[in-house]
């Protein structure tokens, strides 16, 4: 691989508003009637060929579980052994591109996206996955052309990273793609995820084998076509949708895999894990295990803390996308001197919020992703209710007959250990602990031992000692870590993300310490004039 000079430096992608009167507005609106007006046929993608096999099923819209947006085909065990072998010999020719060629293709993806693939990113991920207008310009707008154009950015600076050199040798780094295919699992609840656990790899010469989550195959297909626009040659990333147990076994099987590329859930990513190693010794190379999964993520105030940042927070934080962020607020810290004020902003805040279809521009919480997680939501809430301990502040509610719908709610809990406070919920659903004002450092072991997860977490103080204090008693218990502000919404190239503990390996997506771990460098020395003689000076 050579590196060039003139990569061009990356911005982030601007947001844009989508206020009444505004063309973006008007723009996605239109392809929000246009697309929800018709069912797309999503296929397996192999070799560049598009195939539509066995029985498909349904992607439903989660605001509304009768309307079929897509049939979605399966990868059948013949096409991903095809899908194996094709792109072991695609990474022959991939590998051997020049850098700013494969570059190229992935910046063209930055502007097909940031132009006239926009709002069909935009629609597809508000139809299909319920995020709001925001929620899905931040997502599979911003953030992934963030991610296609920073990733290159990273990508020529790894490059540049090259050994020194003694007199008469010449010592230099080929950074080398792996030998073999890189597993991408990827998530629901953010396109941008959907495109760059493929796309990074692909970049630095590796081929990839994309199996997309089944509620978010219509975005992630519709990327892949951009790929295919931008210049992807057939082969580089196999887009490989199935059932998961199904394609996993197969690819987790072949001596090829090499790498494993995933956000999910942290059960999952340990099975997929432990199943590779009991395959270790099939295996060409050890495979690099990269992995994003979930959080029980707090926000701490202090007594110091200005009440309206911290409950602004807490309104954003737990309940954008319906708290389906592996960052969002689920557990929170409050001191008694401030729990009034903040349990009477959280619940007029609640109130204001308009819960349904997100093509309903003024709708703030949409729907939850499937019948499967309303359910779980659904037994958490009634079981909130039922318990003596727990008291509902606000919400507590649920809803299905037209949509996968959940009330953003907030409880209080007595036990500090209780299982709203420790589990992972993936829902709208915030749960706060009252502490005494004196107990700030006793506060601070609690949030730190309390979860096993380590992703995301935020202190609000307006008393630096207290900031100092809390973050050095949290050092390990978030990998992105705020002070006075909300725990979600990290910027690419701002706040490279990802969290340690059961949270994952912390990899930082969207950083070149991501990229270090798609390489298998190579170690050249040259002498220009070697030695002719065995014996050291010593031995005269």
């Amino acid at each position: 691989m050579s590196a060039i000079g003139n990569i061009p430096a990356p911005v982030n992608e601007p947001i844009l508003s989508y206020a009444p009167g505004t063309p973006e507005r008007d723009a996605l609106q239109s392809t929000i009637a246009s697309m929800g007006a018709e069912v797309a046929e999503i296929p397996v993608v192999v070799n560049g060929t598009d195939h539509h096999v066995g029985e498909a099923k349904g992607v439903f819209s989660p605001q509304r579980h009768q309307h079929r947006l897509a049939n979605l085909h399966g990868a059948t065990p013949a096409l991903l052994g095809e899908a194996i072998d094709g792109a072991v010999r695609a990474q022959r020719e991939w590998s051997e591109w020049r850098f700013e060629d494969r570059a190229a293709v992935f910046l063209k993806a930055a502007e097909l996206l940031a132009g006239p693939w926009r709002q069909r990113l935009n629609a597809a991920t508000l139809l299909g996955q319920g995020k709001t207008p925001h929620q899905a310009e931040i997502d599979s707008a911003c953030e992934l052309i963030d991610f296609l154009r920073f990733n290159v950015h990273y990508a020529e600076r790894l490059l540049h990273e090259q050994p020194m050199s003694s007199r008469n040798a010449w010592n230099r780094l080929d950074h080398r793609p792996l030998e073999g295919f890189v597993y991408a699992v990827t998530p629901f609840n953010f396109t941008a995820i959907g495109g760059n656990l493929p796309t990074a790899p692909a970049l630095l010469g590796n081929v990839v084998l994309w199996k997309p989550s089944h509620t978010a195959a219509l975005s992630n297909w519709l990327f892949h076509e951009l790929l295919q626009e931008a210049g992807l040659p057939p082969g580089v990333i196999q887009f490989v949708p199935g059932n998961s147990v199904e394609v996993t076994e197969a690819l987790l099987a072949s001596p090829h895999f090499a790498g494993l590329h995933f956000t999910g859930s942290t059960a999952v990513f340990r099975s997929l894990w432990r199943t590779s190693a009991e395959h270790l010794d099939r295996y060409r190379a050890y495979p690099r295990i990269v992995g994003e999964t979930g959080g029980k993520d707090f926000i701490l105030a202090h007594p110091s803390a200005d009440v309206a940042a911290f409950t602004t927070a807490l309104l954003r934080g737990a309940y954008e996308y319906q708290g389906q962020k592996c960052s969002a607020a689920s557990r929170c810290y409050v001191p008694r001197s401030l729990w009034p004020e903040v349990r009477d902003r959280m619940a007029a805040g609640i109130a204001e919020m308009q819960v349904g279809d997100p093509a309903d521009f003024s709708v703030f919480v949409g729907a939850v992703i499937d019948e499967r997680a309303w359910t779980k939501l659904d037994a958490v809430l009634a079981e909130a209710r039922a318990d003596s301990g727990v008291e509902i502040v606000a919400g507590g509610t649920s809803d299905r007959s037209e949509g996968w719908f959940i009330a953003p709610t907030f409880a209080r809990v007595d036990d500090p250990h209780h299982r709203m406070m420790r589990e992972e919920f993936f829902g709208p659903i915030l749960t706060a602990y009252v502490y005494e004002d004196d107990q700030w450092a006793d506060v601070l072991r609690l949030v730190d031992t309390t979860a096993e997860y380590a992703l995301t977490g935020a202190v609000f103080a307006q008393d630096r000692a207290a900031v100092v204090e809390a973050d050095r008693a949290l050092r390990h218990a978030a990998g992105n870590y705020y002070v006075n502000d909300k725990c979600t919404g990290a910027v690419v190239g701002q706040q490279p993300f990802g969290g340690g503990r059961a949270s994952g390996t912390n990899d930082k997506a969207g950083s070149i310490l991501n990229l270090y771990r798609w390489i298998s460098p190579r170690t050249v020395k040259e002498v220009g004039d070697p030695p002719t003689d065995w014996r050291y000076p010593y031995l005269g």
